[in-house]
């Protein structure tokens, strides 16, 4: 856990970075792939999910270090060649847990925030789930286990793996030649993020690309046919906590309306998208039939809330950076307040992005719930042993905060308008 979190202080800047060179090279080329309200919207996902994993919000019924101890054959050192082993294994079970995502409908809920983003870019690399609270999958890592590859090396060759997939997240890089063949490159995975006929379901590997071409889901991106990204049932909310739980909604909403006892059961192991007979029309959501002519989710804001919206992202930031820096000395229960507010601070300004009015109900929960921890506690965990003066100026901050939240809803906000894609 806070091994973990010093590897995110590190990355989390490093990607806050690329994210902005990106940004400033598309507004140079003309060819900017990345909204405000979008890429506040990615990253705010993906410290939800940092903060998560960090505290440990998710079971493994059977752990890597228990499946070594009983099925493995040799004992490797933690040398080179455990690390190759181990980066291969990896990858192997990422093409396959990414591939199952795809296919079964009640795994598409921990995968869909991922694919929700409209545009592609590399802040879309950062949604990630925290609806996803049990691992199922490590058993798929028998090949390491068997050859003795030891438990710290999977630990540490896994975050690398996945920090390694957030570089190709971009339309800025074209095909790379031979590198095609080898690699997950941009090209490949602009095909993945796509929802057109031709591209759906195909290039689910992560680092080599071999997996797809050995079991049939490689599709080359085509000159003729430009990817066009998102789901096809539109997220329609900047607010990665609701989007997290959507398709699980309509889940429980569809098995609950069920008369047929065997779609009640049956409705989560279905393809991705399944619904009982007549249900789409009984029971219609929003889904796009032509993905050439549909309306992108985008909410006509005033340059208050979108540079508020920033803000936020940017402040929220600092108190992620400061948990993470502070996990031993913050201790339990402490830490799980702390992670109580991170969620709750992105949601209420997530629902302000959406323009909803009650936005401001989540603010003033915040509020009090930010007030009360200072008292509680009596600083905001142990900050006073840095900054003197921080709890009056975290009291100034969270005062502001709610108060543009008012003004905005109030005074600001404008009608929803959504624009053409």
């Amino acid at each position: 856990m806070e091994q973990y979190g010093k590897i995110l202080l590190i990355a989390m800047p490093l990607f806050l970075l690329l994210i902005i060179i990106e940004k400033v090279y598309g507004l140079y080329k003309g060819e900017d792939t990345a909204p405000y309200m979008d890429s506040v919207s990615s990253i705010s996902s993906g410290i939800t999910n940092a903060v998560k994993d960090v505290l440990g919000l998710s079971l493994t019924f059977i752990s890597y270090e228990w499946l070594s101890s009983k099925v493995a054959i040799f004992h490797l050192e933690a040398n080179v060649l455990a690390y190759v082993i181990a980066f291969i294994v990896i990858d192997f079970y990422g093409y396959w847990t990414h591939r199952l995502a795809h296919q079964v409908n009640f795994l598409w809920n921990k995968h869909a925030i991922h694919h929700s983003s409209e545009e592609f870019n590399l802040a879309c690399a950062l949604r990630q789930t925290v609806s996803s609270f049990v691992n199922l999958f490590i058993i798929l890592l028998i090949p390491a286990a068997i050859l003795g590859v030891p438990p710290v090396v999977i630990a540490i060759t896994l975050p690398i793996q996945l920090f390694l997939q957030f570089w190709y997240h971009t339309k800025h890089i074209k095909k790379m030649g031979f590198l095609e063949n080898i690699l997950v490159t941009p090209s490949h995975h602009r095909v993945h993020h796509a929802i057109n006929p031709e591209y759906m379901d195909k290039n689910h590997s992560q680092i080599f690309i071999i997996w797809d071409k050995m079991f049939g889901t490689f599709q080359e991106e085509l000159d003729s046919v430009p990817a066009v990204f998102g789901i096809t049932r539109p997220a329609q909310t900047w607010n990665p906590i609701r989007i997290n739980f959507q398709h699980l909604w309509l889940l429980i909403s569809d098995a609950w309306r069920a008369e047929n006892w065997k779609d009640k059961f049956t409705i989560w192991f279905k393809p991705t998208g399944w619904r009982p007979e007549n249900f789409e029309t009984k029971y219609p959501v929003n889904k796009i039939e032509n993905v050439y002519d549909f309306n992108k989710y985008e909410t006509i804001n005033s340059s208050k809330l979108v540079y508020w919206s920033i803000a936020q992202m940017f402040i929220t930031l600092l108190f992620v950076s400061y948990l993470f820096d502070s996990l031993a000395k913050i201790g339990l229960p402490g830490i799980f307040v702390y992670g109580f507010f991170i969620f709750l601070t992105i949601y209420s300004y997530t629902e302000l992005m959406d323009t909803r009015k009650i936005s401001v109900f989540w603010e003033s929960f915040r509020f009090v719930f930010s007030i009360g921890i200072l008292f509680y506690y009596g600083d905001w965990f142990g900050l006073n042993s840095l900054l003197s003066v921080g709890n009056y100026i975290l009291i100034a901050y969270f005062s502001l905060s709610l108060l543009i939240s008012i003004y905005l809803v109030q005074i600001d906000f404008k009608k929803p308008i959504l624009v053409n894609s």
